[in-house]
Order: structure tokens, then C-alpha cells, then sequence
């Protein structure tokens, strides 16, 4: 028995699903603990590409229940569609293959306008304007939703008819005309004789199997430094994106958790408004996009590319308590040149004083004040994603993971040199 949560390492998009669809050949269960549809894991398998967006990764193995943990915001619409895409493809086929957790909130239509027209505005965050945050904001004020009340006819209206009353004001502040409660309320009411069946207790169920000797794996979205107490605000998302968030998410306690697998790739990426002091600019930026295949799962917006930022890994893995590291996209950086891997910065305080720090500062206007300390290292010419074992990978490729492990004090547990099963080198895997 192990259980192990599997986090992003960097702002996101580092190739989480993948590594989750691996991992899971070993696991009973999968929750999925935090976010929304603002994410989207992508995973290969035979040729076949299949993006989930709510549903964990670990769908394409038979026999893994997948759970939508209690901190998550589920928009119902969105859940439906994916469900039936994947039961098209022969997936969750038995009701008991899903399991949504009742205290998990709904994202309703006005949550998604309100995102919509805030991105509309001056300073926009650049979010993914699926209503995440501002589900997040209905939960918090203690005026949300759960997946639980849809199954509660008799006190949904005047819960609708709250969160309504005081999101309709800032609608029409922002440019929109809200819906009524009786369009919120049809459209909840045909999701919920849809979804009635799936919803059930979650953090019971999820405690129980670990009560029984079962192997649970924790499924994180987005990256650490995009988690919306200690990354790079506010510049972030409303979830909490770390290892303890698997914990307050899923409703398990901290000494459940065996280990965690933070995922990074070979280089840096990040989608939407922030600092990313590594940004290359112009064709070297442009190039590695296009090498990378870099643009968003969800949005298809082109991802900001730049150098390796271990000083960024570094607070990832303080943040998470990682036990170990998996690489992804090594073969990127194939043919890519001599490369640079951010090892510090340098930082002008306002008394003018300098100072060097060996993690990314997480305050937007330090990083704006901020000069990365590169290091070069040695890059390498030959493919990659013919390689199946450590050994046969070119040397230089070899040392880049092996200073990535010195600089982090973490070590590698897998490598990624393509997006699919078998372009995957386990090292170490947590569930043996």
C-alpha cells in the first residue's frame, strides 16, 4: 500500500496527466483534489491523444476508480460532455468507475459570465474564463453551491436565488446582463438527474480505501507557484495547487501521504499574465514553443518558454516536501545549443542594497527587480525519443538531470522524452 500525490512543479502544464496515466498501473484509486477545467491533461496512448479536463488521469486504466475530490469546482456542463467523450471511447463504462464528491461547488452560468467580463477589463489576470475563481469566491463567502444540494430539490431554488442576488449587481457593474434563477435552476435540474447517480461522500470513501490497505494517488492541477497562498500573487489561480492541498481537498490527514512526485519540465513554460524571468524572447522563445508543442490543452493559447528555472524548483520542492522529480520533455531541448539553467537571483532591494537568493522571489515587483544567475551548461544534438533507458541517453542530457538533482537536493524518479507511454523512463516508482 502507497499513496502518493503527484503535484505540478512549476506554473502548470507540466505534463501531470501522463505522469499520473503511468503511475496508476499501480493504483486502486485516483482523486483528483483541487481546481476545475481550467486544467487539461493531455495523454497519449497508442497514437490516441485524449485531454481530460475535470476527470483524473487515471481513466484509461480498468478497474481505478476516479474520484472528484471535495475541493474541487465542477461545472456540471462541462463534466457531462467530458463523461461522454470518454464512455464514446469505451471508458466509465460502470457507474462505479466515478465517484464526485458532495461537497465539491458547482461553477453556475453567472460564475463564468463574471470571469468572462473581468477579462474584458483593464489589468485582466489572463484567466482561463472557465468561472474558477469566481466559483472560489461564492465558496468562501459561504454562498456556494455543493454538488450535494443538487441532489436537494426542496432548498436548491433559494440557494440559487442568493448566490444570484448577490452576483447580480456586479454583473451589471461589469458590462453583463445576469440570467434568471429560473434559467439557473432548469439548467441545474437537468444536470443533476444526469449526475444524481455519481455523487455520493467522497472523503469517506477515499479514507476507507486507504483504511483497507488500498493504493490512492493524489492528482494535482495546475503548478505550485500558481497555488493561491504561496505563488507568485496575484498572479495565480484560487486553489491550492500543493501537496497540502491534497490533504484539505480530499479530506484525508497528512500522515496518509507516503510520498510526492513533483513534475517539471526540462525547461520553463507558464500561460497567461505573471513574471517569468527566464522568458526568452523573439526566435529562441518561438523555437522552443514550436520544439515543445507548447500551447495551452484548455485554452490553445502559445505558452511563454524560457531556460530552466531551478531556483523556482527549488521553492516548489520546500513548498511540497517532494520526494522526488519527474523530468518531462527532455527531448525538447535536443538540438537546442548551449543551454542556461537559472541557478539564482540577484535582487535590488528599495534601500538599494543587493542581495543574492537562491529561490525565485514570489513577490511580482522583487521578481520585477530581480536578475536571473545563469549557469551555462552543455547542450546536446542527438534524438532522444527513441531512448528507452537511462544509459543510452547522450551524455549532456545525462548531466543536465544529474545537476538538476544537485541543485534541487532532489532526485530524478522519471524521465519524459515524448508524450507518449513508452517514451517514458520510470526510474523509481513510488507505488513499488
Amino acid at each position: 500500500m502507497s499513496n502518493v500525490v503527484i503535484v505540478g512543479a512549476q506554473w502548470g502544464d507540466e505534463g501531470k496527466g501522463k505522469v499520473v496515466d503511468l503511475y496508476t498501473e499501480h493504483a486502486d484509486v485516483v482523486v483528483r483534489f483541487g481546481g476545475g477545467a481550467n486544467a487539461g491533461h493531455t495523454l497519449v496512448v497508442n497514437g490516441e491523444k485524449l485531454v481530460t479536463h475535470l476527470i483524473p488521469s487515471g481513466v484509461l486504466r480498468k478497474g481505478v476508480r476516479c474520484v472528484l475530490g471535495d475541493g474541487m469546482v465542477v461545472h456540471p456542463g462541462v463534466l457531462l460532455e467530458e463523461m461522454a467523450d470518454l464512455k464514446a471511447r469505451g471508458l466509465l463504462q460502470d457507474d462505479k468507475d466515478l465517484l464526485i464528491g458532495e461537497k465539491a461547488h458547482v461553477i453556475l452560468p453567472i460564475h463564468t459570465l463574471i470571469d468572462g467580463l473581468r477579462e474584458q477589463q483593464k489589468g485582466a489576470l489572463g484567466t482561463t474564463k472557465r468561472g474558477i475563481g469566481p466559483a472560489y469566491e461564492s465558496k468562501v463567502g459561504r454562498r456556494g453551491i455543493r454538488m450535494g444540494d443538487l441532489l436537494r430539490p426542496e432548498r436548491l431554488p433559494a440557494l440559487v436565488e442568493r448566490t444570484l442576488d448577490e452576483a447580480a449587481p456586479l454583473i451589471r457593474h461589469l458590462g453583463g446582463t445576469p440570467p434568471t434563477a429560473a434559467e439557473i435552476l432548469a439548467d441545474l435540474e437537468d444536470k443533476a438527474a444526469r449526475l444524481g447517480r455519481y455523487i455520493g461522500d467522497a472523503a469517506r470513501y477515499v479514507y476507507g480505501e486507504i483504511r483497507k490497505g488500498r493504493s490512492v494517488l493524489f492528482e494535482g492541477a495546475q503548478g505550485a507557484l500558481l497555488d493561491i497562498d504561496h505563488g507568485t500573487y496575484p498572479f495565480v489561480t484560487s486553489s491550492s495547487t500543493t501537496a497540502g492541498g491534497a490533504c484539505s481537498g480530499t479530506g484525508i490527514g497528512p500522515t496518509e501521504i507516503d510520498s510526492v512526485i513533483g513534475i517539471a519540465k526540462a525547461y520553463t513554460t507558464r500561460v497567461g499574465a505573471g513574471p517569468v524571468p527566464t522568458e526568452l524572447e523573439g526566435d529562441a522563445g518561438a523555437r522552443l514553443r514550436e520544439a515543445g508543442a507548447e500551447f495551452g490543452a484548455t485554452t490553445g493559447r502559445p505558452r511563454r518558454c524560457g531556460w530552466l528555472d531551478v531556483a523556482a524548483l527549488r521553492v516548489a520542492v520546500r513548498l511540497n516536501g517532494m520526494t522526488g522529480l519527474a523530468i518531462t520533455k527532455l527531448d525538447v531541448l535536443g538540438g537546442m545549443g548551449p543551454l542556461k539553467v537559472c541557478v539564482g537571483y540577484q535582487v535590488t532591494d528599495a534601500g538599494g542594497r543587493v542581495e543574492d537568493r537562491d529561490e525565485l522571489p514570489l513577490d511580482p515587483g522583487d521578481i520585477v527587480a530581480a536578475r536571473p544567475i545563469y549557469e551555462d551548461v552543455a547542450g546536446w544534438d542527438a534524438v532522444t525519443r527513441e531512448v528507452r533507458e537511462v544509459a543510452d541517453l547522450p551524455v549532456a542530457a545525462r548531466k543536465y538531470v544529474s545537476r538538476i538533482e544537485a541543485l534541487t537536493g532532489v532526485e530524478v524518479v522519471l524521465l519524459s522524452v515524448g508524450p507518449g507511454r513508452a517514451e517514458t523512463m520510470v526510474i523509481k516508482h513510488p507505488f513499488r
